[in-house]
């Protein structure tokens, strides 16, 4: 009898349009409660309403699962973090600014895709998809860093834009993890996530000599130099 029900279940699930869809909205509701750790291939099955089987039909395991998730949430993490950057307009620390606080925003209402982008165990390169979604959504935080490089002192050594850019994921990653989930994980702050982040980001570009005051929209703001025209300092030459 109940594998009966389960049968028929299965045929609800295809006949209201798109199972694979199901899944995957089951999967990040089961995040959600439960982190990406808490579930099993079955009970996302369950959760949408199919026989265990089903699932089988669009992925290979609950690791390519979450692989599909982990994609969409870079794809939409990416045109958050674009949105916000706008090509560095009006001005590259205002349009930097702006990224820090989409990173923010971003694992504030979307804890589910971030759980799963971040703490699935699955990893970033296990499909050609998830790989080029990531390193889309990291590009845009280097392009930041490369505009903010480019505003470095000429006779100050900096570290390469690459390292840069790390730099700075690292640090907005861990004041998003702590401090701006939209779950249970969130620790609590005796400020506003985007005001330590802030904080964060003006020492570190202050200590390496950068430029952090505020520029008028209209200014121009100088060319990067030619490569050979840059200092070397203590992590070889930028790059």
């Amino acid at each position: 009898m109940s594998w009966r029900k389960e049968e028929r279940r299965a045929e609800r699930g295809y006949h209201h349009g798109n199972l694979k869809e199901a899944l995957l909205q089951a999967a990040l509701d089961l995040i959600a409660q439960k982190g990406a750790a808490g579930f099993t291939f079955a009970d996302a099955a369950r959760m949408a309403g199919v026989s265990p089987a089903a699932p089988y039909r669009h992925f290979r395991d609950r690791d390519e699962l979450l692989s599909s998730i982990a994609q969409r949430g870079f794809e939409q993490f990416e045109a958050q973090l674009a949105a916000a950057w706008d090509d560095g307009r009006p001005d590259t620390v205002t349009a930097f600014e702006r990224v820090g606080k989409a990173y923010l925003a971003f694992a504030r209402t979307e804890p589910a895709f971030y759980s799963a982008m971040f703490e699935s165990g699955v990893a970033a390169d296990s499909t050609a998809g998830l790989l080029a979604a990531g390193e889309r959504a990291f590009g845009v935080i280097r392009a930041a860093a490369e505009r903010l490089a480019a505003l470095a002192p000429p006779n100050v050594p900096r570290p390469p834009a690459l390292m840069m850019a790390l730099h700075i994921w690292s640090m907005s990653h861990g004041v998003a993890s702590l401090f701006a989930r939209g779950d249970a994980a969130r620790r609590k702050l005796p400020m506003a996530p985007e005001e330590l982040l802030a904080a964060e980001v003006l020492i570190y570009l202050r200590g390496l000599g950068f430029t952090t005051d505020r520029r008028p929209a209209s200014a121009a703001e100088p060319p990067p130099l030619p490569d050979d025209d840059k200092p070397a300092g203590p992590w070889g030459r930028p790059k």
